[in-house]
């Protein structure tokens, strides 16, 4: 088993009850009533199943070495109990986005879009985890998975967040992009 491994279900079944489903961008998935998080593969569509997103967590790009520590110090572990609302963000950049360099995409990440800097200002509220999507290989219909939880009261900072997020310059390479509402069942 591949610890990086994640699987998200989306079906009738789940710990994680959908509120909406919003294409942001592009195409939207099928709307299902809930979602399973499971730390593995998943090879079997559960019952009731409709989509499958995979991704596995990597080690961290386009950041430094003081960036990676801040958010380290500051960053939270998924599922505490006080966050019961939880987002999925399924996104795929377009062609033009890896034609760039490391460098180049650096530049726009965090130099002209602030990627870094702004999540860091909502931490430790907001909790998340990336999932990269292209390190399975087979292609994929996204390139990310973004994984975050926050307290009912951390909402209204959880939009503000992607709404600077999404009109950054990075965002202008976003050519799908989903937003996946869920609360945690009990």
């Amino acid at each position: 088993m591949n610890p990086r491994l994640f699987t998200f279900v989306g079906g009738k079944t789940g710990g994680w009850s959908v509120v909406s489903t919003t294409a942001v961008v592009g195409e939207n998935l099928h709307a299902v009533d809930r979602v399973e998080i499971v730390n593995g593969s998943v090879d079997v569509l559960y019952e009731g199943g409709v989509w499958v997103l995979r991704g596995v967590t990597s080690n961290a790009r386009y950041i430094t070495r003081d960036e990676k520590e801040s958010l380290v110090r500051k960053q939270a572990a998924l599922g505490r109990p006080s966050a019961n609302q939880s987002a999925l963000i399924p996104i795929r950049k377009n062609a033009a986005w890896s034609d760039l360099t490391q460098d180049e995409r650096r530049a726009i990440f965090e130099e002209q879009s602030r990627h870094v800097a702004v999540g860091l200002k909502y931490l430790p509220a907001i909790a998340r985890r990336l999932h990269h999507c292209r390190d399975l290989g087979d292609a994929k219909p996204f390139d990310f998975l973004t994984l975050f939880d926050y307290a009912n009261s951390d909402e209204p900072a959880f939009d503000e967040m992607l709404g600077i997020m999404r009109g950054s310059e990075e965002w202008k390479y976003v050519d799908r992009e989903v937003d996946i509402r869920m609360i945690r069942v009990d």
